[in-house]
């Protein structure tokens, strides 16, 4: 992908056919070189041809009313036709056009990949952090209901792992990043159907979602089904590798997600921001009018910073608890945060068909995703009833184990997960 703007219009330009971005990258599409006169001749006096394409794409064959309500029809993507770098007078001067109501440049984000130990270096398989929420109990309740999807945006997923392969629906990669390309670890271009996992962060995450305990712990939800959405490559920064994908590409594969019947999102992930706009917050607005439940990562500093998606309102934010189940030292917090679960020495499935051990909010993340699959799918079984997610949010607030006397903790939020009292509340409001 070259560099492109991201021009959101105060008005949709509705009498005009523009292609949606992918299919112009494809070569499915042509897109024309013009949008707006005022923004067209700004692009030409910097001597930048463009094409023009929309940032997004109908679920249908037309915009519904909660993606005319999300301003979907009103975003565009402009893609330089040359791969040169934008200059910021530029964006300065398409911003202060009457009819623009935001420009941003396309951005890569980075994202830190907790590393994954070998199992080979230890016997041990950690049934410690699916004790302390409590999932043998719980899995007398339900062990998750096929109807009911998790999508997991991240690296891939290791399509053929025997722990996961019964539960993947088919997936796609949205990660196309040309700027630092010589800085990325194996596939970074192209947009295929084709997720996997080359570096085992998002095939770890999956297994703690929905593995089906062939060789390690059984997941949190393993009859659920796994959508596998690809946003993020690896990039190595000096020793280690981070996660890398630009954010307008997450933005589509969280729409994507949701238009594919999507329940539950998880996002182990999160970058911090600077300057106008906040990132993903249009499709977390989707996700909300569509009554999609949305958790992310806190972040792994260890310091109080807002990391996105996990600083929008809607979105699940999740801390990490450590072996003795206190907040772990790495774990980012602040009023953001609304769960803990664990999050160190987690043992799930690895690339190569393999396991291993993994510590970081990301980790933590996939238990409440789990969990919140779980309700929904208890909920469908027992009375074939659909929980929203502000349904699911109660039950998870009310049910979660404090660590002091206040209500909301500023590390932990409203404390751990607790998925045995969690079912029994909602067991208790499906009989009432």
């Amino acid at each position: 992908m070259k560099p492109h703007i991201k021009l959101t219009l105060k008005k949709d330009i509705a009498s005009r056919r523009i292609p949606y971005w992918k299919d112009v990258a494809l070569g499915k599409a042509d897109a024309p070189s013009h949008i707006h006169p005022d923004v067209d001749r700004w692009v030409e006096q910097y001597s930048l041809p463009v094409r023009v394409t929309r940032e997004y794409q109908p679920a249908g064959k037309s915009w519904d009313r909660d993606e005319l309500a999300s301003g979907f029809n009103r975003v565009y993507r402009l893609i330089l036709q040359q791969n040169t770098d934008i200059p910021n007078d530029l964006m300065e001067h398409i911003s202060l056009v009457p009819d623009v109501e935001a420009a941003t440049l396309g951005k890569v984000a980075t994202a830190d990949l907790p590393p994954v130990t070998a199992r080979a270096l230890t016997l041990e398989t950690d049934v410690r952090s699916r004790q302390a929420i409590h999932l043998d109990q719980a899995h007398d309740y339900s062990k998750g209901e096929a109807e009911i999807t998790v999508a997991v945006l991240d690296t891939g997923i290791d399509l053929g792992h025997p722990e996961l392969v019964e539960a993947l629906l088919p997936g796609y990669d949205f990660v196309d990043i040309i700027d630092g390309a010589g800085k990325f670890v194996g596939d970074y271009l192209g947009y295929d159907e084709d997720p996997e996992d080359e570096v085992g962060h998002g095939t770890h995450v999956a297994g703690i979602i929905a593995a089906q305990g062939l060789d390690m712990p059984v997941g949190v939800v393993p009859r659920c089904k796994i959508l596998p959405v690809r946003v993020l490559g690896a990039m190595k920064r000096g020793s280690k590798k981070v996660g890398a994908g630009l954010v307008d590409n997450i933005n589509s594969g969280i729409k994507w997600a949701i238009d594919q019947g999507a329940d539950v999102i998880n996002m182990s992930l999160g970058i911090q921001h600077s300057g106008g706009g906040l990132p993903h917050e249009e499709v977390v607005d989707y996700a909300r009018r569509k009554g999609v439940s949305i958790v992310a990562a806190s972040g792994n500093d260890g310091q109080e910073q807002l990391y996105y998606p996990g600083a929008l309102p809607h979105v699940i934010a999740v801390g990490a608890l450590d072996e003795s189940g206190e907040i772990a030292s790495f774990s980012t917090y602040g009023k953001q945060v609304d769960f803990a679960a664990p999050g160190t020495d987690i043992y799930s499935t690895y690339i190569g068909n393999d396991y291993g051990f993994s510590t970081g909010t990301s980790h933590a993340s996939p238990f409440v995703a789990g969990a919140i699959a779980l309700l929904k799918s208890y909920a469908l079984q027992k009375h074939d009833m659909k929980l929203s997610d502000q349904q699911v949010k109660h039950l998870l607030k009310h049910t979660a184990d404090k660590l002091d006397k206040r209500f909301k903790h500023p590390k932990a939020g409203f404390g751990k997960l607790n998925l045995l009292d969690a079912l029994r509340l909602l067991d208790h409001k499906l009989a009432a």
